[in-house]
């Protein structure tokens, strides 16, 4: 139970230390270093996509010959469907851009920033939630140590993103010490989501390995649709091509090595 505790509680930490970043910068972070980060988080969350969850949702039905691919396309699908869906009826705003996405609202811009940052942390969450489910549950090609690695690799990529959020937040005009709030809360939805999920996974055996792919194609609709443009517009793109390459290798080892 501890260990569930600490490994749901790890990626919010994570939030945690970048968003304490805004007291040691005093303005806008440099581009070279936005980019490289966001380069960084796009890496780790690739990897985690790929080694801790594609493949063991394959690997739990790999004695159905090639139908054991099914649940993973199947719920890859799912989950980059159900991101696009919260992305058009969510009104949001994204880092570096002054047009709001989804319905009109008159919410603030650091709410619409705020809420964009939600949706990022959304299937994080459920990605850490899933693998310690399925890691209970004691589903073939997911141990313990295999979880507590996706949840250590989603904490490294969220210190990044982390500081990403509570930067800007602090160029809006918001104090230090609210920015890091804002920033620092932004990843309260990765434990809550994570713990709804193993609390249903006694219901959700069944379809584990399609949450697993769920999890997945969400967390790569983000990467797809959000960091990796940001990552590679305007200067310094190759930077950001260099973040992902070392948060990708970094991911992989740790699922290896911890898995």
């Amino acid at each position: 139970m501890l260990t569930l505790t600490v490994g749901l509680l790890i990626p919010l930490l994570g939030t945690m230390l970048g968003s304490a970043f805004v007291f040691l910068m005093k303005d806008e972070m440099p581009e070279r270093v936005q980019k490289s980060l966001l380069g960084f988080a796009s890496g780790v969350m690739v990897a985690a996509s790929v080694w801790s969850l594609l493949i063991p949702a394959m690997e739990i039905k790999e004695g159905q010959g090639v139908w054991s691919v099914v649940p993973a396309a199947v719920g890859f699908l799912l989950g980059m469907a159900f991101l696009l869906v919260i992305d058009e009826l969510t009104p949001h705003l994204h880092i570096g851009t002054n047009t709001p996405e989804g319905p009109r609202s008159r919410l603030s811009r650091t709410a619409m920033l705020a809420l964009a940052v939600t949706i990022h942390n959304l299937p994080e969450g459920m990605a850490v939630g899933v693998v310690f489910a399925g890691a209970e549950e004691g589903m073939a090609g997911i141990s313990l140590a295999s979880a507590v690695a996706v949840s250590l690799g989603i904490a490294i990529q969220n210190v990044p993103e982390g500081a990403i959020i509570s930067m800007p937040m602090r160029a809006e005009g918001n104090s230090r010490w609210r920015s890091f709030l804002i920033g620092s809360l932004s990843g309260i939805v990765e434990p809550l989501g994570g713990l709804l999920v193993v609390l249903l996974a006694s219901l959700m055996t069944p379809v584990l390995p399609y949450m697993l792919a769920f999890a997945a194609g969400a967390m790569l609709y983000v990467v797809v649709e959000e960091l990796i443009p940001e990552a590679s517009e305007g200067k310094h793109s190759n930077l950001g091509t260099i973040g992902f390459a070392i948060g990708f290798v970094l991911m992989m080892v740790l699922d290896v090595v911890l898995g």
